[in-house]
């Protein structure tokens, strides 16, 4: 894994951290208003959710909370969640998935820093498309949105 690489990945800016342990770690920047991916769960990773600076909201398991710089949030498998940063400033923040692998799903989707308009194409409709359809070839359940 590169350290140096940094992607676009669903309008969230990205940069990984190798690890010698069973996770895969990262450093994200959310610009304001940013939605996250839809509502999922994974069966087999844990994660962690690291507020830097700035804050995020997070839907877990039909509730809201928000976690601001230097409050962190734990997520169990089979834990239904999603976040967005709904304030008005940036947010950073760490994520880590263990065991490790979930970075699979960050380089198939991801958009190189360096490629012209990389935030906005990591959000074009083909990407979105792909991800609802592969999700669970990286340990992804997303449950289909509530019938009107």
């Amino acid at each position: 894994m590169n350290t140096e690489k940094q992607l676009w990945i669903l309008g969230h800016k990205l940069q990984m951290h190798e690890s010698s342990g069973d996770f895969d770690m990262g450093m994200f920047e959310t610009p304001a208003g940013m939605q996250g991916p839809p509502p999922h769960s994974h069966a087999s990773y844990k994660e962690i959710f690291l507020i830097v600076e700035g804050e995020m909201e997070f839907f877990v398991n039909g509730a809201k909370t928000v976690k601001k710089a230097g409050e962190s949030l734990d997520v169990a498998p089979g834990t239904l969640h999603t976040f967005s940063n709904t304030s008005e400033a940036p947010c950073k923040w760490i994520n880590i998935h263990s065991p490790k692998g979930f970075y699979k799903f960050f380089e198939t989707f991801g958009v190189p820093t360096e490629e012209e308009n990389a935030a906005s194409k990591s959000l074009h409709p083909e990407i979105i498309q792909k991800v609802l359809a592969t999700a669970a070839d990286f340990d992804m359940t997303i449950p289909p949105p509530p019938a009107p």
